[in-house]
């Protein structure tokens, strides 16, 4: 499967988005994540706000076989 991705480097948030071309029903903010729902509870995108500090530690613990990809 393959996501679309898009970074705002002045704002510093990471958007992935999950599905293209649906209706946005609802937002939840979970820390430092707002994952974006349509009407049946899907996501569709999610933006990760402070990627740069996020996106280093995903590298360090992948780097220290701390993490899990699935």
């Amino acid at each position: 499967m393959v996501y679309t991705t898009k970074c705002d480097g002045d704002a510093d948030v990471l958007t992935i988005i999950l599905k293209e071309k649906c209706k946005l029903s609802h937002a939840e903010e979970v820390g430092d994540t707002i994952v974006h729902f349509d009407e049946d509870g899907r996501s569709l995108f999610m933006e990760i706000l402070k990627a740069s500090k996020l996106v280093g530690l995903m590298v360090e613990g992948l780097a220290k076989k701390e993490a899990i990809v699935a």
